[in-house]
């Protein structure tokens, strides 16, 4: 078959390839490729597929957020943990918090997060714990380990909440896709208001003392020890 056959025939099958892989329109099998979602040959195993889903659920999100931005001269600049939007799918444990970091140093007007694997707070829990359940009865909600690291995960994130609350943003909690595609299955969405909420970082800042995580302060919420 001679180059441009091929060529012809390669963009005809395109279309067909979209539709077998459930790909959004324009979608690019070679960059999808490169990515490692697709194989070589643009198959898609279950695990791929699974992401693959989930990629696509998180832009229809972007979309919405896109379209609520006002315009901005030259467009918009949209890169995954960059530019004007920020944006962060699964974002291994603290790698949430360094998107966030990013976002507020760039004042993006909209952030877009998946977190996941959110350690760090229930390793401090765990390290604390005998103290804590000397001092408080609450403290029976992270006795067991299995309670400990899903605590420590949910903490996590409403710390997340409270601090982008405090630093300007309208936060929106939702589900990213279905629970049988992602047990990491939380999105936390922030658009930019300007309004600053003091009562934010107020119940941010008691959370911390409550749950012996004063040290996290300086660590994770830099912009509230003026």
């Amino acid at each position: 078959m001679t180059s441009s056959r091929k060529t012809k025939a390669a963009l005809q099958a395109a279309p067909d390839l979209h539709a077998q892989l459930g790909l959004r329109p324009g979608q690019s099998i070679e960059l999808l490729k490169e990515l490692h979602i697709l194989t070589r040959d643009g198959r898609l195993n279950q695990d791929s597929r699974r992401k693959l889903k989930q990629v696509n659920h998180l832009l229809q999100f972007i979309e919405k957020v896109r379209q609520e931005l006002p315009p901005r001269e030259g467009g918009l600049l949209l890169a995954d943990h960059g530019a004007d939007v920020v944006t962060a799918l699964h974002a291994c444990d603290t790698a949430t918090d360094d998107a966030i970091a990013f976002a507020l140093r760039k004042q993006a007007r909209a952030i877009v997060l998946a977190p996941c694997c959110q350690a760090e707070v229930a390793a401090r829990l765990r390290m604390n714990k005998a103290l804590q359940l000397a001092r408080t009865p609450l403290a029976e909600l992270w006795r067991h380990p299995l309670h400990t690291r899903e605590m420590g995960s949910q903490l996590t994130n409403v710390l997340r909440c409270l601090y982008l609350e405090s630093q300007g943003y309208a936060v929106t909690v939702t589900e990213l896709v279905g629970w049988e595609h992602s047990m990491k299955n939380e999105l936390i969405i922030a658009m930019w208001t300007g309004h600053k909420k003091r009562s934010a970082a107020e119940r941010l800042q008691a959370l911390l003392a409550q749950f012996g995580l004063e040290a996290l302060l300086a660590e994770r919420f830099p912009a509230l020890r003026v």
